[in-house]
């Protein structure tokens, strides 16, 4: 597990020059114009997350609510509300589950309900996911088969906040497989989340084995760091942050994300395998582009596009 979380963390570092592609949107209003000749003024969403080979996400609004985010041409996610809380999101699609730096063949698809507590902060994500998988050909046929399904879980997310400050400050996983009669959790995470300001700057998450009930001792436990942050605005400022925490939570090597819940940009981040022997963390540096409004437009290869609300 240690060698494939590394494997993908690498392969994320990667960077290369990006372009810009299509500069008008769905709607044909223009988009940011990537060389800074002016940028947009007034209300903005966040369109397009772009490289000059793919279009990693594409972002769908409803008024002002973004309702549907696109990714990997063939993923979707759609997210429906509650007058302007988050209520569900389903997604189907592709992920890279075994953390090798590429999609699976295999499909998944999931929903989670989010549950609000007090002053409508975010308490609880309930999780149902399944995975699909095509089957070999069996001779003398040369195509795989439909896919099946391969297995069920069930997740359960338990959102906590510091009392003092109100931030997020842990999200405690419960998993176990949906089987028909019986259900256990078996397996768990925490996370545990520090700020420097209101950035993130570090992110612990330890993994165990549940048995009865209870969590046992962490097999494997990472750390992943964010420093040097700018002052500019983040364009993940621009989304939900109940979808932000979604996406995070959408496999276990999307920690290396979380910076996306800061208000600003780290110009460096790093990941760390905190079990004995500790090895040097892995770290990522970024020189990072903005328009004259101050919002970031390109960091770690990815250009980000804005529409005009």
């Amino acid at each position: 597990m240690k060698q494939l979380f590394y494997f993908i963390l690498l392969i994320a570092g990667f960077s290369s020059i990006h372009s810009c592609k299509d500069m008008l949107d769905e709607d044909g209003d223009p988009l940011l114009d990537l060389n800074d000749t002016g940028g947009l003024h007034g209300p903005r969403a966040l369109y397009r997350e772009i490289t000059d080979k793919d279009t990693l996400a594409e972002y769908q609004y409803s008024g002002l609510l973004v309702t549907r985010v696109i990714t990997d041409s063939a993923s979707i996610t759609n997210i429906a509300y509650s007058g302007n809380k988050v209520s569900q999101i389903t997604f189907n699609g592709f992920l890279d589950l075994d953390g090798n730096g590429k999609l699976d063949k295999d499909s998944v698809s999931y929903s989670q309900l989010f549950t609000y507590g007090p002053n409508d902060k975010l308490q609880i994500i309930s999780e149902n996911r399944s995975v699909f998988r095509r089957p070999p050909p069996v001779p003398p046929a040369t195509n795989p088969g439909p896919q099946t399904l391969l297995r069920k879980t069930k997740t359960h997310y338990e959102i906590k906040y510091n009392a003092s400050t109100a931030k997020l400050d842990s999200i405690i996983m419960k998993n176990g497989p949906d089987v028909p009669g019986t259900f256990n959790y078996i397996s768990y995470s925490k996370t545990g989340y520090t700020y420097l300001g209101d950035n993130v700057s570090r992110v612990v998450r330890n993994y165990g084995p549940m048995a009865g009930g209870a969590m046992g001792r962490p097999t494997s436990r990472f750390a992943y760091d964010f420093v040097n942050y700018d002052t500019q605005i983040s364009p993940f400022t621009l989304l939900p942050t109940v979808y932000k925490i979604s996406r995070l939570l959408s496999t276990d090597s999307n920690d290396i994300e979380s910076h996306i819940l800061s208000p600003n940009n780290p110009r460096k981040r790093s990941v760390t395998d905190l079990l004995p022997p500790i090895p040097s963390p892995i770290n990522w540096t970024t020189n990072y582009n903005y328009d004259p409004q101050t919002y970031m437009t390109k960091g770690y290869g990815v250009n980000y596009i804005y529409k005009p609300f």
